[in-house]
Order: C-alpha cells, then structure tokens, then sequence
C-alpha cells in the first residue's frame, strides 16, 4: 500500500528571490469551455481559488489569454488583498481569437501590451514571474526569441516583472533565452509518456532552475495507460495521483500546477501527489515513456 503524506507535497523551491510551494495551482480550468468566458459556476471558481491558498499552495499559474482575461480578474476579484507568500506567475506570447484559437502575439509591441493587460487584470504593480509562451498549440517550434524576450527583459528592467522564464520552448531557445538574461523557469510538456525533456530537465536542476511541467496525464497510449492503471491499483490510488507523485520523485526542480474547478478535485490532487512511491513503482513507471 502506498502512504499519503499529510503536509502539502513536494516541499518548496526557490524562483530567483521568491519561494514557492513545489505544489502550485494552474488557473486555466477557471474559465468558461474552451478556456474561454467565465465558467457556470462563479461561486465554485471563487471556491477553488479560496482553497488553494488555504491548504498553503503559495504558486498560481496564470494568463491574460485564458479567457481572455477572465481567470486574472477571477484571482484578482477573490483574493486581493493576495496574501504576503503568494506568487503569481502569468505568461504572454499568444492571444485569443473569435474562435477560441491560440494565435501568436509576440512583437514586442504585443509582448508589452500583454504585460501591462496583467498587471491592469491581475491589480498588481508588479508580475512575479512572465514566461513567454513560444511554437503553437502542436508544441515547440524552432526559431529564435530574442525580440520579444528583450522586450520582456526591457520590463523587467524597469521594474514590471521581477522574473522571466519560457513556455513551450526548445532547450536551443532555452539556451538562447539564457544567454539574454536569467530565467527561474521552463513550463514545458512533459509526463511519465513524454520524456523527450528529460536531458533538459537533469541540466536545469543542475543549474537551479525549475522546471515546471504541463498536461501531467496526457498522451498515454493503451499499453502505457495499462501499466500507470496497474501501479495505481496496486497502490490502491487513481492514475492521476501516481503521475503527479512521480513527477515530484522525477526531480527537485520539478513544480507543479494540475488545474482543476471543482474543490474536491483540488484536495485530491493535493493528496495524491504525497503519494509514496517505492523503488520498484518508480521502476516500474520509468519504463514508460522509455
């Protein structure tokens, strides 16, 4: 049987200046379908929100595209005053269209409204941390950063953002953002079927740079589902908690922040992600996306 710790999972990392509990909370699942409008139920998206801070969750993921700017004026609604620990991070590079799409905003022109839209949405004087979203909604694509990362640079020199990471990048466009300025973060796809980030991963950690995964339960095929379906029996816990807790087990520098509506769903998570995992689980797991 697998053992449920009782505090929240994972501990805490250090994101340049600002600690953050290694259990954060995604906000893209607050807004209305296709992450678009408000949701049906306001009372339970103010809830969930309301939870998250009070079983200690110290890290909220944002943006301005996610409604568009519903969910950041959702956070900004229920929780001003924010509470001195908490952290908000929020991305820019990509903006909403007509039909619910994901088009690319990344002039610098576009990177700096799409800021100064977070401050204004989110009533805040400063961000905590912007990563610019890169490629599309199919994953990384190949090119360079560097234009609307110095505007993002520009801003935080003048006091806007106090730090930068990447979304949905490439370790070249990693490499690249780095050699421009420090980042805290990479928010990229990666789970226990998608380990193409592994190398980046073990490089960052070396570095003290967090990594910070999204769709943690995405993409399995039949033959890995089965094998994630038999740990977690085994456990007598869901897929969704064994994949979470093998995230925290895959590395310090791994943050995470599985979104959800519903505030049981959020305790879940929360508790599943304690899950222990013994050797021969995470034996068992790693052969996976193997």
């Amino acid at each position: 049987m697998g053992t449920l710790s009782t505090a929240l999972p994972g501990g805490t990392w250090t994101l340049g200046d600002l600690t953050v509990t290694r259990f954060g909370y995604g906000a893209m699942q607050l807004a209305g379908p296709g992450v678009m409008g408000p949701p049906a139920d306001l009372d339970g998206a103010r809830a969930v929100l309301r939870e998250a801070v009070d079983l200690g969750i110290t890290h909220i993921d944002t943006s301005d595209a996610y409604g568009p700017r519903f969910t950041n004026r959702l956070i900004a609604e229920t929780l001003r005053p924010y509470p001195a620990s908490l952290r908000l991070a929020t991305k820019v590079g990509a903006t909403r269209d007509r039909d619910g799409g994901w088009p690319p905003a990344r002039t610098p022109e576009a990177v700096r409204e799409a800021v100064h839209d977070n401050l204004r949405t989110l009533g805040v004087e400063v961000l905590d941390l912007v990563n610019l979203r890169l490629g599309d909604a199919t994953g990384p694509r190949d090119g360079s950063l560097a234009a609307p990362f110095e505007a993002l640079v520009a801003l935080r020199d003048q006091g806007l953002i106090r730090h930068l990471g990447v979304s949905n990048a490439t370790a070249d466009q990693v490499a690249e953002a780095r050699s421009i300025a420090p980042i805290v973060c990479v928010q990229n796809m990666y789970n226990l079927a998608h380990r193409h980030d592994d190398p980046l991963v073990d490089a960052l950690a070396r570095d003290g740079i967090a990594y910070v995964p999204f769709f943690p339960l995405g993409g399995f095929d039949p033959l890995q589902s089965s094998v994630l379906s038999d740990v977690a029996a085994r456990l007598s816990a869901t897929p969704m908690s064994v994949a979470l807790a093998w995230l925290l087990h895959r590395s310090p520098n791994i943050l995470l922040i599985p979104g959800t509506s519903s505030v049981a769903h959020l305790r879940a998570n929360v508790a599943g992600a304690g899950l222990t995992l013994s050797d021969t689980d995470l034996a068992a797991l790693d052969r996976i996306g193997r």
